[in-house]
């Protein structure tokens, strides 16, 4: 089993060839293939490879497959006694990426 920790948007993944996953917005068309560099670690059959902080020549290669938004949060704030009520919602757009190959 062969798996890698990269960084993406300023958060890890583990992933594996094959997983799908939602990434933050990547300036990527549907269909496109994207790199990712910063390859923190990989593990190849008990064998784990760690960088500092990054692995020299090591990428994983990933197609886009849809651009989305999340599910709405709400973000109400409210003080108490002095009538203040402020309402608003944010969705956060992400990128869904299939891994397709780890290298390094």
């Amino acid at each position: 089993m062969t798996y890698a920790i990269v960084e993406t948007g300023g958060k890890q993944y583990r992933v594996q060839e094959g997983d799908t996953l939602r990434v933050e917005k990547l300036a990527a068309g549907e269909g496109e293939s994207v790199v990712f560099d910063k390859v923190l670690a990989i593990s190849r059959d008990g064998q784990v490879t760690v960088g500092t902080p990054y692995l020299e020549g090591a990428k994983v290669t990933a197609k886009v497959t849809a651009h989305g938004k999340a599910p709405k949060i709400i973000v109400f704030k409210y003080r108490a006694k002095k009538n203040y009520r402020k309402k608003t919602g944010h969705r956060q757009p992400f990128t869904a990426v299939t891994i397709e190959s780890i290298e390094g």
